[in-house]
């Protein structure tokens, strides 16, 4: 691939790519040329990923399980990158979890903390360790993979959307931080996408309905429709573009359901 989408010599780093949206993402960044560090918390399913991959562009992808909640998990994960490419130019943060699936009065202390730990602390944790090297080469892209929950109040995902929220404003933070450096920061905040993480909400018809009512393009994403934009701002493509939350959501928030 050549033009502005070819990320030929780049090394990227995508979390929660075993399967759904990040998989989807790994398999596009390789695809349009770059080496790729799959990471998920079982090493089986890496491994899964990173076969297929290199099954169709040989050498572009290794497997390191990791664990977002865990500090020593995140360096070794950025440490195992480093030895195998010498550099990381692109971060997509696409790990996340909702353990807890009800109104905020009934969430514990430990599943609110592992919920902020997950979705925004690991992030921070990534970033800084990846920057320097990025700031060094006056080069790189980094992608938070956040969600519509992070406009929107829920009775049901609060904690979950609150901490998406979060991201919005952490990439908002690090491009001020870092956009002398020419590192990129922005977010992608995804709809309804087919994944086994959101199986709760599009499985079931009655929800499934409900969350399309209004929705322009009357159908729920597919992971692929979110790769395109991770790829757009991992990119030169993406260039210009930083402190941003891109909304891909088939148009679900420019309405008001059932209206």
């Amino acid at each position: 691939m050549t033009g502005l989408f070819d990320l030929n010599g780049k090394t990227a780093i995508v979390t929660g790519s075993s399967r759904g949206i990040g998989r989807a993402v790994a398999l596009e960044l390789a695809r349009c040329g770059a080496q790729v560090v799959v990471s998920s918390r079982k090493q089986p399913a890496c491994d899964a990923v990173a076969a297929t991959i290199n099954s169709q562009w040989e050498g572009r992808a290794i497997a390191v399980a990791a664990n977002i909640a865990v500090l020593s998990d995140m360096e070794r994960l950025v440490t195992s990158a480093l030895t195998e490419y010498g550099k990381i130019d692109i971060l997509v943060c696409n790990a996340a979890s909702s353990p807890y699936y009800g109104p905020m009065a009934g969430i514990t202390d430990e599943q609110f903390e592992k919920t902020f730990r997950n979705n925004v602390m690991s992030i921070h944790w990534l970033v800084r360790m990846v920057a320097p090297g990025m700031i060094e080469r006056n080069d790189g892209a980094i992608v938070l993979i956040s969600s519509i929950g992070g406009l929107r109040g829920s009775p049901v995902i609060g904690a979950y959307n609150i901490t998406k929220a979060a991201d919005m404003q952490l990439a908002r933070n690090l491009a001020v931080e870092y956009g002398a450096a020419n590192v990129r920061v922005n977010c992608i905040a995804p709809g309804l996408v087919r994944t086994d993480f959101a199986r709760a909400l599009w499985e079931n018809p009655v929800h499934l309905s409900s969350a399309l009512r209004g929705t322009p393009l009357n159908r729920i994403g597919e992971p692929e429709d979110i790769a395109g934009v991770a790829v757009l701002l991992a990119s030169s493509a993406g260039r210009y573009i930083t402190g941003q939350t891109i909304v891909v959501d088939g148009g679900a928030t420019v309405t008001v359901g059932g209206i």
